[in-house]
């Protein structure tokens, strides 16, 4: 504001965004004059009014919370697209390696996260005050499930409650997470306006430019490690605010990183989208791993007739029986909207049963290991078991929701001696539900392979030598078909 014209003596004040001064025109010139500290923090916390479309603008200060196998490939991702990324962990050796340039995820090349932190467009910290710096905050933190397989948001809301006392005017916060329908509206919004600022929920043509002190919107993550075909840039993001404005600021700021953005109506929908997306999945894997089992016993091998209807150009998509289901997302979030759906007096009685099926999976394959080495006249009991792979997949570093350490703690209750070897991980360590922190990656060779009473294919990972393992092995268990192509010594594998 001018206090006097321009050009005559007397001070003009004139507020810097992030750097307050008073500029006085003596008759010697104009100076520049700082406003004193007290005055100039308050000053500094004064919102800039913004619309939605800010999102669109270059070097935003985007705030990833959660620097996993979702979050850090998001936070590189908007580094590339030349903003200032921050990743925030509550882990101080993730940050420190980070920031030292490092990598911890197999597929994430080293280079990359080097090249940003070089550049300075990333950096990673575990002081959740600095999201008071950010335009864009989203959020990439798990969503597991509880001892009694129900949804267990605690770092979700920990996350929300971390974000609140630092929540801006003008700031966009994204959930990730994926969930039930309803969690950002009712949890994560509560919480944020709990700092005083409100985002009302609204939709519809009239709410086009309800008025936000900040925005709020789902996006469901649609990572998939290891995918060479599919990277994040290609894979379309659908979004959803809980008020038109908010949507329209989410689809602006994810337009600068991914090559198609899909609104939404609402948040809701976006919540439900993910779940459709991996209870699809669920389902049809379920139906073939049933049917797995009713070929086996008709002696019919299931990947033949799999790979047979796959030959037909419309109206089928082939789906591949395993020892049960792994991954982040998949295991998890059909129980999420059966949870959600008993608020509504309603019973997901397909969803339940696929989760079912799934689940028993690993019962089924120890019970097909028990058998085996039964026709070879051992018993479980005591037997020396070679597990291969503890990853939920082929050829990545994740085992989250493996189904290969359900199998793994199922043979050693029935007292079998287990043992296992990955590439990808040397050493197990303590999990959620499961500690194998004295368990080491064993050496492969033909003398070790040998000594086993059976060698379990649990993940099919490239690296493996199928012919040099078969010809080693006493008996080899197969619940991939990942020996599909080995001719030699067929009598000595089990497909299950």
């Amino acid at each position: 504001m001018l206090a006097h014209p321009w050009n005559t003596p007397g001070a003009v004040f004139f507020a810097c965004a992030g750097n307050p001064v008073i500029f006085v025109r003596f008759f010697s010139g104009l100076r520049r004059l700082r406003i004193p500290k007290q005055f100039r923090s308050q000053s500094q916390l004064m919102p800039i009014d913004r619309k939605p479309e800010f999102f669109k603008g270059a070097q935003l200060r985007v705030a990833i919370i959660g620097c996993g196998y979702v979050g850090l490939p998001l936070a590189l991702r908007f580094a590339e697209a030349g903003h200032k990324v921050t990743g925030f962990d509550t882990d101080p050796n993730k940050v420190n390696m980070l920031n030292a340039g490092r990598s911890y995820i197999e597929h994430i090349p080293q280079t990359k996260i080097q090249q940003f932190v070089n550049s300075r467009h990333f950096a990673a910290t575990t002081d959740f005050a600095r999201l008071n710096e950010a335009d864009a905050i989203i959020i990439c933190v798990p969503t597991p499930l509880d001892e009694r397989r129900e949804p267990d948001l605690s770092y979700v809301e920990q996350t929300a409650v971390s974000i609140q006392p630092h929540l801006q005017k003008g700031q966009l916060v994204v959930l990730e997470s994926t969930t039930y329908p309803g969690t950002t509206e009712e949890l994560v919004l509560p919480i944020l306006e709990k700092s005083g600022l409100r985002c009302p929920i609204a939709a519809g043509a009239e709410n086009e430019n309800v008025a936000c002190d900040f925005w709020l919107a789902f996006s469901p993550e649609r990572e998939d490690p290891g995918n060479k075909q599919f990277g994040l840039a290609q894979i379309p993001k659908v979004v959803g605010g809980v008020n038109p404005p908010s949507g329209r600021a989410a689809v602006s700021l994810y337009a600068q990183v991914v090559a198609r953005v899909v609104p939404v109506s609402s948040a809701r929908a976006a919540e439900m989208t993910k779940l459709l997306e991996n209870i699809f999945r669920c389902v049809n894997i379920a139906m073939v791993n049933e049917l797995k089992m009713l070929s086996q016993r008709m002696g019919i091998d299931i990947w033949e007739v799999i790979d047979a209807a796959a030959t037909k150009p419309f109206g089928f998509m082939p789906f591949y029986p395993g020892p049960g289901l792994g991954g982040h997302c998949i295991p998890v979030d059909p129980y999420y909207l059966s949870w959600k759906a008993r608020e509504y007096d309603f019973s997901t009685r397909f969803i339940e049963l696929a989760g079912e099926v799934n689940t028993a999976m690993p019962y089924h394959v120890v019970d097909a290991i028990a058998a085996a080495l039964n026709n070879r006249k051992k018993s479980l009991k005591s037997s020396k078991i070679l597990i291969l792979g503890v990853a939920y997949k082929k050829d990545v570093d994740d085992l989250r929701e493996s189904p290969t350490l359900k199998i793994m703690q199922l043979l050693q209750q029935r007292s079998a001696q287990v043992d296992y070897n990955d590439p990808y991980f040397p050493q197990l360590h303590k999990m959620r539900h499961y500690n194998y922190e004295h368990m080491k990656s064993v050496q492969l060779n033909a003398q070790t392979i040998g000594s086993y009473d059976a060698v379990i294919v649990a993940t099919d990972h490239s690296s493996y030598d199928y012919s040099a393992i078969v010809d080693a092995a006493k008996l080899v268990v197969d619940a991939r078909n990942a020996t599909r192509r080995v001719m030699r010594h067929r009598d000595k594998i089990v497909l299950c």
